[in-house]
């Protein structure tokens, strides 16, 4: 997930999905005297009109109301920086209590952190999404707090498509016939292919799960250069890449933020996307319409599922404080209120049942509707984090003139191997 970045004054929040804030006021009633509890989070707006600091301010000031004796004070960072500004602190000796992230299995590997278990009660931690609450585990212990998540869809431009005569494809095959379609009548983009060093990682998850493969297939192993993840790049390669159905942009050159900004701007026919495209297009005027997935013979059954995550840190050991006040943000009120400012799905089983039969929520449904069959990136694993830069370093190649997909995903594999046994050691 992504956005922006700002500082602000003595009341500051920052993010990694970007700004800088401090929301000074929380309390937690007790004998143990004041405690000043630290978060640093993401920024998921794209303005100083939603930027999470407000966000932070509204939470912080209803839970101090109740709570006196705790300070809470918000560091919100861009996803640009957030990563970065946690190791740095964690590095100097100078962890914060909590942190919103993208990544957790490091910290939880180096001992760092506290067990799900300890920060929050059990009602809570059993009103996570299962799929959510497996992916923040490690050897079965969960560490990583979902924070946010999000699903994908195809989106296809409801305007192009009826100017072509065509209707939304449900196959690999009609999604290639639809794009050589959409050429001939002169779109920019037929299909766009972000496979640039933004986020080619979930481009490339989307398409080896709708070719029956993906990025692991043991608890133990990656499977990058399996015979379906091979077979899916071919296709690409030869069926729409080489027959220029992918637009202008090298698919290695093309980043998701500019797939997104030219789908709004109505110069694509199709891509996948997640829920905040669907503000930007309609912001724009744009007409479309969203289905799963297509798969080689059908849609696609199991799709991506994207997360952020709540991480605690023992170095300061406010455990007590901590659950408090994780239990407060993990409410259903407070959960609902994110995911509809942001555009994002619920990361609670209640919240999301809310949202489902709410009205008001409806745009969102197609995107809940896939997140108990999704998928998430294998974060749990210490090595994820090498194996994602090398994909965003190398998948392109495997779609370019020339390329060799099969010679791409053998050295991705092999970073994924070594990456994995250096983990284990």
């Amino acid at each position: 997930m992504q956005r922006r970045a700002a500082k602000s004054g003595p009341i500051a929040v920052a993010s990694a999905l970007g700004m800088t804030a401090v929301l000074a006021g929380c309390g937690l009633s007790g004998d143990s005297g004041d405690v000043t509890l630290r978060l640093v989070a993401a920024d998921y707006g794209d303005s100083g009109a939603n930027s999470s600091k407000k966000y932070w301010a509204d939470l912080v000031e209803a839970y101090e109301k109740d709570h006196p004796g705790v300070t809470v004070e918000v560091t919100v960072h861009s996803w640009n920086d957030v990563d970065r500004e946690v190791k740095e602190l964690v590095d100097a000796g100078k962890a914060p209590d909590m942190a919103q992230i993208g990544a957790y299995s490091d910290y939880a590997a180096e001992d760092l952190l506290y067990k799900a278990g300890d920060v929050l009660s059990i009602p809570v931690q059993a009103d996570f999404v299962p799929q959510l609450a497996d992916a923040g585990e490690v050897r079965g212990v969960q560490y990583g707090m979902p924070f946010a998540s999000s699903t994908r869809l195809l989106f296809y431009n409801k305007t192009l498509f009826a100017k072509a005569g065509l209707t939304a494809p449900t196959t690999w095959s009609e999604l290639a016939e639809d794009a050589a379609e959409l050429k001939a009548d002169g779109v920019k983009y037929p299909y766009a292919l972000p496979l640039g060093p933004e986020e080619a990682q979930a481009e490339t998850m989307q398409w080896l799960l709708s070719g029956g493969g993906g990025y692991t297939e043991t608890a133990t192993g990656y499977s990058l250069d399996s015979t379906e993840n091979v077979h899916t790049f071919t296709w690409l390669k030869n069926e729409l890449v080489g027959k220029d159905l992918t637009g202008p942009v090298a698919p290695g050159r093309l980043n998701r933020a500019d797939a997104f900004a030219a789908f709004a701007a109505g110069q694509v026919g199709m891509l996948n996307g997640h829920p905040s495209l669907m503000k930007a297009a309609a912001e724009k005027g744009v007409e479309f319409g969203m289905v799963p997935m297509p798969g080689v013979d059908g849609p696609t059954k199991v799709s991506m599922g994207v997360a952020d995550w709540m991480t605690a840190f023992k170095q300061n050991g406010h455990a007590e404080q901590i659950k408090d006040f994780l239990n407060f943000v993990y409410s259903e009120k407070n959960v609902l209120a994110f995911s509809r400012e942001y555009d994002l799905l619920p990361v609670t089983n209640s919240a999301s049942e809310t949202m489902t039969a709410a009205s008001q929520d409806a745009d969102l449904k197609p995107f809940l509707d896939q997140l108990p069959v999704s998928e998430l990136y294998p974060v749990g694993r210490t090595s994820w984090a090498a194996v994602s830069a090398d994909v965003k370093k190398r998948i392109g190649q495997a779609v370019q003139p020339g390329g060799s997909p099969a010679g791409v995903l053998g050295q991705l594999q092999t970073t994924a191997t070594t990456a994995e046994s250096g983990s284990a050691g």
